[in-house]
């Protein structure tokens, strides 16, 4: 078993055991039998994740990631793509976990399902491991998202199973397939066209950018039907399985692979659909409002891959840090260093909160229980903090390299991958400049500003008086008479004001869940949050004190 990666130390890693704030949210969020199965698996994985499937991740990277084999040795087109055998270890390890399927089957152990909270947990310590394979674990889940919700039976019996397998049958990995050539964001350029010959829907046409190109089993696309309305409104939902039932490839070819920065484990290709089976999933007139739900979903696993990055960024900080001398003192006895590593543990923290109290809110949303207002939130929260959670991973990556020096930017550290890796979750499911259009949406059609300043002001009664909820007040009426300026602005004005907005907003959200993690849990809570308050809204001035670093050895 090996050390944490890159490090000197002789001390075996598991990303999971003193992760406290995952700790106090999963004992917060599940039931007793539940929350020790919970437990007990997590630290497995979180055991497997900072060892062979890391060793796994760094050798995909560097020497093994997936290559398109085009044809056979007899010369026929088959459009495989091969893996590596590390690899393909770590899909089944992590599959078999019940990452996708307990989220819609039985634990076999509790006899009922597991959620969303279980699922991200352990996505999020895959996370600090192989965050480009947890795109295709993103995408399956997605599938079975949509399998579940709007696929008739048939379709439903034929796919899902396989899609939730953990073992007891083949599985058959997901994808989404948006993207084309002429359109990229904005999706109602499609023109993949689904055409009905003798009773059956067959497609043509391109994807660009299609990732799980050659190990999804079924893919989720979306596709024209001859004579359905331009836009968006003219899109069908279609399950389109990769091979038929006699095993040869469903019409389907693969022109190329990317060439990508970082991600590299998951294999992202041009995709070409000739004749390709396809089989409707739900209403065809809803297929861009499914696809827009499983979207959300994609965008929650973004955050959580982001705060993956984050901790493994912060982890390697402190790891080198505490190692490292120099000019005759230990980094970690330097006062910079000692703030760098203490506002980092303060964002982490606080940012971890928030994401998972976002998926309690989903929760609420997909086991049908919201209400129209807690839907409207709930789309706001995620365009918020994926936009700010990909920033993030970038800046902790970064951070995480100018900690370990030149050392830092050499591949045979996991910081470069780190960076690499986090540069793609602001592309990913939407950039911040289509977050903010969501923003602009919510803003003008639901007024739903106002349902988060009222949110945020009903939180923070339950918050006990003191200096750090005063300031926040006083913020949070600077932040509403903006909001209320925001929602009279043109639409050129809106675009170009919203990703600021949104920042305010996402770091008012951090705020208020800081102060209650501080009301709820004290001690080691309240100093981060002191810290991130502090730095958030700079409320220190020059020369005062350095609370980093008075209170750097109980936040480490």
């Amino acid at each position: 078993m090996k050390v944490l990666q890159d490090t000197t130390s002789n001390e075996q890693v598991n990303f999971f055991a003193e992760d406290e704030t995952l700790r106090l949210i999963l004992e917060d969020r599940l039931d007793g039998p539940f929350l020790s199965y919970a437990k007990r698996e997590l630290h497995l994985f979180g055991e497997r994740c900072a060892n062979e499937i890391d060793e796994r991740a760094k050798h995909t990277d560097r020497e093994g990631e997936p290559r398109l084999l085009r044809y056979d040795k007899y010369g026929e087109e088959v459009s495989e793509v091969w893996v590596n055998e590390g690899y393909r270890q770590t899909v089944h390890e992590t599959y078999d976990t019940g990452i996708v399927g307990y989220v819609h089957q039985e634990i076999p152990d509790l006899g009922h399902r597991g959620n969303y909270t279980y699922s991200f947990a352990q996505g999020y310590l895959l996370s600090h491991a192989e965050p480009g394979f947890y795109c295709p674990v993103t995408l399956t889940m997605a599938t079975a998202y949509l399998l579940e919700h709007y696929a008739g039976d048939e379709v439903k019996e034929r796919f899902l199973p396989h899609v939730c397998s953990t073992g007891e049958v083949p599985l058959y990995e997901g994808a989404t397939f948006l993207t084309e050539r002429q359109g990229g964001s904005d999706v109602g350029a499609n023109v993949v066209k689904a055409v009905c010959e003798g009773g059956q829907y067959r497609l043509y046409g391109e994807k660009y950018f299609a990732s799980n190109a050659g190990m999804a089993g079924v893919a989720m696309v979306l596709a024209r039907m001859e004579g359905a309305p331009a836009g968006t409104k003219g899109l069908t939902l279609f399950a389109v399985p990769w091979r038929r039932e006699d095993g040869s490839v469903n019409g389907l070819r693969i022109r190329r692979l990317k060439d990508k920065l970082g991600v590299r484990a998951v294999p992202s290709g041009e995709v070409e659909f000739d004749g390709a089976i396809a089989y409707v999933v739900g209403d065809p007139k809803k297929g861009i409002h499914y696809m827009l739900e499983a979207l959300n979903l994609s965008r929650i696993c973004n955050s959580v891959a982001s705060l993956g990055i984050m901790r493994r960024a912060f982890l390697e900080s402190k790891a080198y840090a505490s190692r490292r001398n120099a000019f005759g003192k230990r980094l970690t006895e330097y006062p910079m260093v000692m703030d760098t590593l203490g506002k980092m543990a303060a964002k982490l923290h606080v940012e971890t909160a928030a994401v998972f109290d976002l998926i309690k809110l989903y929760e609420k949303v997909t086991d049908g229980e919201a209400s129209r207002e807690e839907h409207l939130l709930n789309r706001l929260y995620i365009a918020l903090l994926k936009k700010e959670t990909a920033e993030q991973a970038i800046h902790f990556a970064h951070e995480a390299i100018e900690m370990h020096g030149g050392n830092g930017y050499i591949e045979d550290f996991v910081t470069p991958r780190l960076l690499r890796d986090a540069q793609v979750l602001t592309v990913w499911e939407g950039t911040a400049n289509i977050l903010a259009l969501e923003l602009n949406r919510l803003v003008n059609k639901y007024e739903a500003h106002n349902l988060f300043l009222s949110a945020m002001r009903e939180r923070l009664i339950t918050v006990p008086e003191s200096e750090m909820r005063a300031s926040l007040i006083v913020e949070l009426d600077r932040l509403g008479n903006d909001l209320g300026a925001f929602a009279t602005y043109d639409e050129a004005m809106q675009t170009f004001e919203a990703k600021c907005l949104m920042k305010r907003m996402v770091v008012m959200y951090e705020s208020v869940i800081a102060l209650e993690w501080s009301r709820k849990h004290g001690g080691r809570f309240t100093k981060l949050a002191e810290i991130y308050m502090t730095e958030t809204w700079s409320l220190r001035k020059q020369g005062e004190q350095m609370k980093t670093v008075e209170y750097f050895s109980e936040i480490m």
